[in-house]
């Protein structure tokens, strides 16, 4: 299981719950989605899967076999980068190109060899579609193509879990559909996906397990949507 939270209470740094009781847990290649409104905790949640925000108390609350209750503030690094991240404004550096956003990555988690550094970045690349655009600075690609881009990032490393927040929320809806299409096949070689989202209309064309914030708790509403 790479994330097993029981009784997890979620607080924010002023002292303000958020969610309270949290029971949550995700399995290797698991899909799942958090629904809910705006302020319901969606993004606190997922907060503390990469420990940008401290769970208060619980009775177990582990991340891909890192214990959150005791993990000292020098580990966080080490627990981030078996995960991927994708915001919804991509986080894209706006000073360098698609390349060397990737380049940054792999050197910042300790990547050595370049040939091996570059043929990680073709193949990446290759993975979102997006093989053309790599001289490409930030601010020429559409919306959509900066996704993608943050999505190659999120994969560079191989990991065991990517935490997408709102991964489609600047995006119109054919676009929206694109990225989920890839999100899914990137689950589907075995990385779970834990996405929050506020549009529900896009579960009805993927499956996946979900959850909704509502009310200071969190509730399993689906084991798994049905494919339309």
């Amino acid at each position: 299981m790479l994330i097993d939270y029981k009784q997890a209470n979620i607080i924010q740094v002023d002292g303000k719950a958020v969610l309270t009781d949290v029971d949550f847990q995700v399995d290797d290649g698991a899909f799942v989605y958090i629904i809910g409104r705006v302020g319901s905790g969606k993004s606190s949640l997922l907060k503390t899967i990469y420990q940008e925000l401290d769970i208060d108390e619980a009775i177990k609350a582990d991340v891909l076999d890192f214990d959150l209750l005791t993990l000292k503030r020098r580990h966080v690094p080490a627990l981030r980068r078996q995960m991927g991240i994708v915001f919804q404004d991509f986080q894209l550096l706006a000073d360098r190109n698609v390349y060397k956003n990737l380049m940054f990555v792999l050197k910042s988690t300790g990547w050595k060899d370049k040939s091996e550094m570059a043929e990680r970045i073709t193949e990446v690349l290759d993975n979102v579609g997006m093989a053309d655009k790599r001289d490409r600075m930030p601010h020429e690609l559409s919306g959509g193509e900066q996704q993608r881009i943050a999505i190659a990032r999120a994969i560079l490393n191989s990991p065991r879990l990517i935490v997408a927040d709102e991964p489609t929320g600047n995006l119109d809806n054919e676009t929206a559909l694109g990225i989920m299409k890839l999100l899914h096949n990137i689950a589907k070689k075995g990385t779970a996906i834990v996405m929050s989202t506020h549009n529900t209309s896009i579960i009805e064309h993927f499956p996946g397990i979900v959850y909704r914030c509502q009310d200071g708790r969190l509730e399993k509403i689906a084991e798994e949507t049905e494919t339309k």
